[in-house]
């Protein structure tokens, strides 16, 4: 039996809010047009690039849209080139995920980003070779759809009840109860626990010990 835990990036694994936060605001200057608020942008972070700007700006048309998805993508990259860029994981995230392979789990990411972004995050912290499958907005519909979810499935060769998708979004809750798998919020991200047990989670968990816990519990 696989036994797969799919984990969530920004908010799960890393925060990454204040690039995320910069790069957003970059673009809209380039775009000349108002900063969005960051809480909003903030409460976005796990949907796709494009899916995420037709929210923060949906009286602008598809063109401006667009411009706003590559001035957003070049200032993320320009902040990674010039060494900038802060994705510090959470505390506690890089034992666990060592110990969870120890033990025999499959481990996967199913992010809103993109193939370049989640592959340079993971390198920098040296977590790389601890996954089997990485699901990211360039191959997939935005969360909550379950695309990313079911080719994690696919790549494990896991059955979706041996399954748990772990994030820190009603986004993510939502794509696990879709691609029928166990869902489990956590309370260090972006939104609130109150918001992760209304969009589906069967439980939230407080700290990366108390994920443990539940992650070392029969099912």
């Amino acid at each position: 039996m696989t036994r797969l835990a799919v984990f969530d990036c920004d908010g799960t694994l890393v925060d990454g809010q204040a690039d995320v936060l910069w790069a957003m605001a970059h673009a809209f200057q380039k775009a000349r047009l108002p900063e969005p608020d960051p809480a909003q942008v903030r409460r976005l972070v796990g949907l796709s690039l494009p899916v995420a700007i037709r929210e923060l700006a949906p009286e602008q048309d598809v063109g401006k849209q667009r411009d706003l998805t590559e001035f957003y993508k070049s200032s993320f990259r320009a902040r990674r080139e010039e060494g900038l860029l802060s994705e510090p994981l959470y505390d506690g995230i890089a034992d666990l995920l060592r110990d969870l392979h120890k033990d025999g789990w499959s481990l996967a990411v199913a992010t809103g980003k993109s193939d370049r972004g989640l592959a340079a995050c993971l390198a920098t912290h040296g977590l790389t070779d601890l996954f089997v499958s990485l699901q990211t907005a360039d191959r997939h519909p935005s969360k909550p759809h379950p695309a990313m979810l079911e080719a994690a499935l696919f790549e494990a060769a896991a059955e979706p009840e041996n399954a748990v998708m772990i994030g820190d979004t009603s986004f993510d809750m939502q794509m696990a109860r879709a691609g029928r798998v166990r869902a489990i919020g956590v309370a260090w991200g972006y939104h609130t626990s109150e918001e992760l047990e209304a969009s589906g989670a069967d439980v939230v968990v407080r700290d990366v010990a108390a994920l443990r816990e539940e992650l070392e519990r029969p099912s």
